[in-house]
């Protein structure tokens, strides 16, 4: 529920300032250009902050008659208002240096004071900047609610940096670019709060007065060692007025960034000084801050805020109206207390809503009577035989917020019937806490003396078709039904695709598994690890092959199944055969170049993408481990292993036979027995590459945790959190 609240104030903020932010940060983006464009004026002097007050005025005085103030801007260009022995009046840049004119200043452009009046204002004066202020506190209001649901994405504040698993483009780089903008926003935000307070005197600036008494201050001569002059830089300098005459009573007024001083003209003794509030300090500071004046870096810094910004906006409604459209469940034709088969719902995005409403088409079109709710509404059901819960997970193993009240309503909700139940989770294996709220759903349903399981719970990694209908071939053997799937899948555009020709297919092995090899009919960057992704005509679901480069040419590893859709469509080509698919980058999967030693740890039909790996990289030590069933097994990728340890690219093979022999050998049990190569790999920086199964990967993890807390004193977590161990699964 607080997860909830957290989301629906970021977006009810979001909707509610959307015209003032939108229009504030365009604004504010030309404005960002601004001070960039001062600072490429060609008025700055070099060294400039090594002169002192008195250095500028005796050079000033020197060349002109009568000075009347010289002031140093944010950009450290020094201006200056004089007059010339002919009478001429000068106003704009000078030398500091030698009090040459360099130029008058030049006008702000009508189209940046344009801007400005809108920024500011919006052209309705007072009106219009309360309007902005506000705008600028509710964005401030954005950025907390916002930061406080990445925290909870991110499993607590100590993971805020931590790597975000990138499932859609919006949503990844919404918590990327927010994560690295929070600063600068907040920033802009608050002082564009401060200044519109002070705009409207919420924020008042008392400056003290100054008080001189001529008649009791004695002047001495001027003494150059002591002079406030002297020990003032001309950088420290906001404004320095000139006397107006000669009279000893006229003196200098010299204001700095946090004081304002009067000076005797002749002794350049202080007659008073008054220090700036700290009002005085803090609008000055939001002054700049705001706007970047004086600091090209921070104006490039509010430049890719405010364009952040739009970004935000933008993914933002994109993933909100996503999630609207996801979340439609369709509507029952049967009541809760008719219905014999319950589906329950639990999906804190809505991505699990459309399997579970094509289930329930599924169901309803073979004759059941279905009733579909989401897992917060879980009550009594009179007539219900099956109970069928589809659940993804959110951050560290929380619910989704419409599942948040199930396991307590499953304690205190009476059920007159035993029900027999099945769970699927959804999620991705690039969580830790991958399906752990399914686990505990299915955990609470096999305490309840009322729920019986028909099947084990099944685990789906991103929301993939092809495991779903695996599960559901299940589900209709144990429950007596015949229900098919009609699934929605985004049309795949053509264009897209790209042509590969077929240049190899070995026969199938005693595995049912062959080695296809393609290549591309036009230049196109890969490496191993890579995705190519296949849609079949039957379907259009997409299946993901991780692949091996070899000599421009891409080797897959596949096992046909007997009712494989895409194996069974590789199996049939024939040389010279096009193939029509996408490669996708797959950059969490690759061996990196600079690494000085490799471990690469597959079973099955997961050594396809290093079969590529071990024929490259030669300055990289790999060691293989690969397990099979049999000898035969092998025989498939025997000659990439050859070549890889003729060529002195593969440093070692380690095989493991699960069927060879009598006792039963996996991968985990050679690895088990290298543990001497898996420390030197850890320790030395390097990293260890899991492809195959989940069983098998799971497997492995146990294995290289002993041995890293062991012999490293480090949890095998330190290594998944700094991608020295890398996984691609299924």
């Amino acid at each position: 529920m607080t997860l909830s609240i957290w989301r629906y104030s970021h977006l009810t903020l979001a909707i509610a300032s959307f015209v003032f932010v939108f229009l504030a940060t365009i604004t504010g983006i030309v404005l960002a250009f601004q001070p960039i464009s001062e600072q490429m004026q060609p008025f700055k002097i070099e060294s400039v902050n090594q002169l002192d007050v008195d250095q500028t005025i005796t050079t000033f005085k020197d060349k002109y008659p009568e000075i009347i103030n010289i002031e140093v801007d944010a950009n450290q260009f020094v201006s200056a208002s004089v007059i010339t022995a002919d009478g001429t009046s000068l106003n704009g840049y000078f030398n500091p240096k030698t009090a040459a004119f360099l130029g008058e200043k030049p006008e702000i452009s009508v189209f940046f004071k344009f801007t400005t009046n809108l920024h500011r204002s919006l052209f309705l004066k007072g009106i219009g900047r309360f309007f902005v202020g506000l705008g600028s506190f509710l964005l401030f209001l954005i950025a907390i609610t916002g930061s406080i649901l990445i925290i909870k994405r991110q499993s607590g504040i100590k993971r805020i940096f931590a790597k975000v698993v990138n499932e859609n483009f919006s949503q990844y780089w919404h918590v990327v670019l927010g994560r690295l903008s929070l600063i600068p926003i907040i920033i802009i935000t608050l002082t564009g709060v401060y200044l519109s307070l002070l705009k409207f005197d919420l924020i008042s600036e008392k400056k003290q007065k100054h008080t001189v008494d001529f008649q009791t201050t004695a002047f001495a001569e001027k003494q150059p060692d002591t002079n406030i002059f002297n020990t003032t830089r001309l950088t420290e300098v906001v404004n320095l007025e000139f006397p107006f005459s000669e009279d000893e009573e006229d003196y200098y007024i010299l204001k700095l960034k946090d004081k304002e001083v009067l000076v005797h003209q002749y002794s350049g003794q202080v007659l008073s000084q008054v220090d700036y509030p700290m009002v005085t300090f803090l609008s000055n500071l939001s002054l700049t801050w705001h706007t970047g004046k004086g600091s090209i870096v921070w104006s490039i810094v509010l430049l890719i805020a405010c364009l952040n910004i739009l970004f935000f906006i933008y993914s933002g409604f994109k993933m909100t109206i996503e999630r609207r459209k996801n979340k439609a469940l369709p509507k029952n034709k049967f009541t809760k207390d008719k219905a014999e088969v319950i589906i329950l719902v639990g999906s804190e995005t809505g991505q699990s809503y459309a399997l579970a409403t094509a289930f329930y088409k599924g169901v309803i079109a073979n004759g059941k009577t279905v009733y579909i709710s989401d897992l917060n509404s879980y009550t009594t059901y009179k007539n219900a035989k099956q109970l069928v819960v589809f659940t993804s997970t959110y951050g560290d193993g929380e619910a989704p917020v419409n599942a948040k009240n199930f396991i307590t309503l499953l304690k205190s909700v009476p059920q007159e019937q035993t029900i027999k139940y099945a769970v699927v989770g959804f999620g991705s294996l690039k969580y830790k806490a991958y399906c752990k709220y399914a686990q505990m759903v299915d955990a609470s349903l096999q305490l309840h003396p009322n729920f019986t399981p028909n099947l084990q719970l099944q685990k789906i990694h991103n929301q993939s078709q092809s495991t779903f209908k695996d599960w559901l071939q299940q589900w209709n053997t144990v429950v007596g039904t015949n229900v098919s799937l009609v699934l929605d899948n985004p049309a795949i555009k053509t264009k897209k695709q790209q042509t590969f020709k077929v240049i190899n297919k070995t026969l199938l092995n005693v595995d049912n598994t062959f080695v296809l090899q393609l290549k591309p009919t036009k230049k196109i960057n890969f490496i191993s690890g890579d995705l190519l992704a296949v849609y079949p005509k039957q379907d259009g679901i997409e299946r993901l092959y991780s692949i091996g480069k070899m000599d421009n040419q891409i080797v897959i590893s596949v096992k046909k199944h007997e009712f494989g859709v895409c194996s069974t469509y590789f199996n049939s080509l024939e040389k010279k055969d096009v193939v029509n698919a996408v490669i996708k980058p797959n950059p969490t999967f690759n061996l990196p170049n600079k690494t000085k030693r490799a471990v690469l740890i597959a079973n099955g039909t997961g050594i396809g993408p290093f079969l590529g790996m071990i024929n490259t990289n030669p300055q990289t030590e790999k060691h293989l481990f690969w397990g099979g069933r049999t000898k035969q097994s092998l025989s498939l990728y025997q000659k990439y292993i050859d070549s890889g340890l003729q060529h002195n690219t593969l440093s070692s093979f380690n095989v493991a036979f699960s069927q060879a022999q009598k006792e039963k050998i996996y991968v985990q049990d050679i690895v088990a027995k290298n543990q001497a190569i898996i420390t030197q790999v850890l320790k030395d920086d390097g990293v260890i590459m899991i492809c195959g199964s989940v069983a098998m990967q799971n497997h492995v993890l146990e294995v290289l945790n002993h041995i890293s807390t062991t012999k490293l004193q480090q949890p095998i977590s330190y290594y998944l959190d700094n991608k020295v161990i890398k996984t691609d699964c299924y």
